[in-house]
């Protein structure tokens, strides 16, 4: 396991000490957690890019010809 310093604001370091306290956890564990999170969205978004990169759009353009249209159930119009 690596180990890092960091300097943060003051304010910044007593927001993550109180939602640590709060979650029963320590404060080197909800950094990790919260890097984790950051790290896995940064992924998706990637993923996702790099999947939409590679989409037919002519194909898809096909496949919704072929949705039926139809009104949306009651609550989900917006």
């Amino acid at each position: 396991m690596g180990a890092l310093s960091l300097r943060l604001p003051e304010s910044i370091h007593r927001h993550i000490r109180e939602i640590a306290k709060q979650e029963g956890v320590s404060i080197n564990q909800f950094i990790s957690s919260a890097v984790s999170e950051k790290i896995s969205a940064l992924l998706t978004e990637e993923y996702i890019n790099a999947r939409a990169a590679r989409a037919d759009l002519e194909k898809v353009e096909q496949i919704l010809a072929n949705v039926p249209e139809r009104h949306p159930l009651a609550g989900d119009e917006l």
